[in-house]
């Protein structure tokens, strides 16, 4: 179940309670009039099964709701009432499948500012793993791929691209292609320090480290692993299922294969420097195309419940026409 809590003009605070009242996937509903003083309006509250709760904003959404008063979203964890019940089960559909856009759209666009903490995990993050690449130490990779924020600016592009939102589009380019140049920056000069100073010792060869070479050794399989990974860190995003983001950080090489990229031109080993390169780029494009491709199917599920949603009767308690839409 999702919370909602909504702030409506008086005029409107009457729509608002028949859409909501005549819904079958909607509990708690409660109205407390008079209750907001900024914007002046009725305070409503309701409980919404998640599956029906962004086709349900976006009838408050053609009600104008949000430019007069406003929706705040909240996932309830645990939830003991009958009534609820009866309203999960008049959704249709599973909640563990079910996509809150809003909830999607507002994850994605915390994560892909372009801020001091975003470039200061980069770096700390290809640090990370430019020690592991120097090393050979595969532990450290790992610890690299976890720490790395890469996969909130991914995301946010796979969102922008599928919901045609350029302003998200942009922001989302620009802490990647400012982020990654930043962190190999970060692991070429950290690289040079320690070539100065003979911490890695005066043997080193970046290509010579069995444990760690399939950093710069791209192939068949990264396309299809970063596929796979790109693939369940949408669903992870869109199901609200975060522990599954983790095995996703730790199944795709950008962040070691960013360091690797600094580490072999601090060292001058150009062949590696070359295969990290097509590591990243080859990282990247199939994350992207798996997120892009997982987001077109789920906005599809989403837009056909949203046609049969329109015939409700709760919108006709609205006001709101009940012809079906063509989109």
């Amino acid at each position: 179940m999702v919370h909602l809590r909504i702030v409506v003009p008086g005029p409107k605070s009457e729509r608002v309670v028949g859409l909501l009242e005549a819904s079958p996937s909607v509990s708690s509903l409660a109205r407390i009039e008079g209750a907001s003083r900024k914007p002046p309006g009725d305070l409503i509250l309701c409980d919404i099964a998640r599956e029906d709760a962004s086709v349900v904003i976006d009838d408050l959404r053609e009600l104008g709701v949000p430019s007069e008063g406003s929706i705040s979203i909240e996932e309830i964890d645990s939830q003991l009432s009958t009534a609820a019940d009866r309203a999960e089960r008049a959704a249709r559909g599973s909640a563990g499948d079910a996509v809150v856009w809003e909830e999607v759209e507002a994850r994605t666009s915390e994560s892909v500012e372009l801020n001091a903490n975003f470039l200061a995990f980069m770096v700390i993050a290809c640090l990370i793993a430019s020690v592991g690449v120097m090393l050979g130490q595969p532990i450290l990779i790992v610890g690299a791929m976890v720490v790395g924020p890469e996969f909130g600016p991914l995301a946010g592009l796979c969102v922008a691209l599928v919901q045609r939102r350029p302003d998200l589009g942009w922001r989302s380019l620009t802490a990647l292609t400012v982020g990654f140049p930043v962190g190999i920056t970060g692991a070429f000069l950290f690289s040079l320090f320690a070539k100065w100073t003979d911490l890695v010792g005066t043997g080193f060869v970046v290509g010579e480290r069995p444990l760690t070479a399939f950093i710069s050794e791209p192939s068949t399989f990264s396309f299809i692993v970063a596929l796979f990974a790109g693939t369940a860190g949408v669903l992870s995003l869109t199901s609200a299922k975060s522990g599954a983001l983790i095995g996703v950080l730790i199944s795709v090489t950008t962040i070691p294969a960013a360091a690797a990229i600094g580490v072999a031109a601090a060292f001058g080993d150009w062949s590696d420097w070359r295969g990290a390169i097509a590591q990243l780029a080859i990282n990247l494009s199939a994350i992207v195309i798996a997120g892009v491709g997982t987001l077109l199917v789920q906005n599809r599920v989403y837009e056909r419940r949203r046609r049969r949603h329109h015939g409700d009767l709760s919108r006709a308690a609205a006001g709101l026409s009940t012809e079906r839409s063509q989109r």
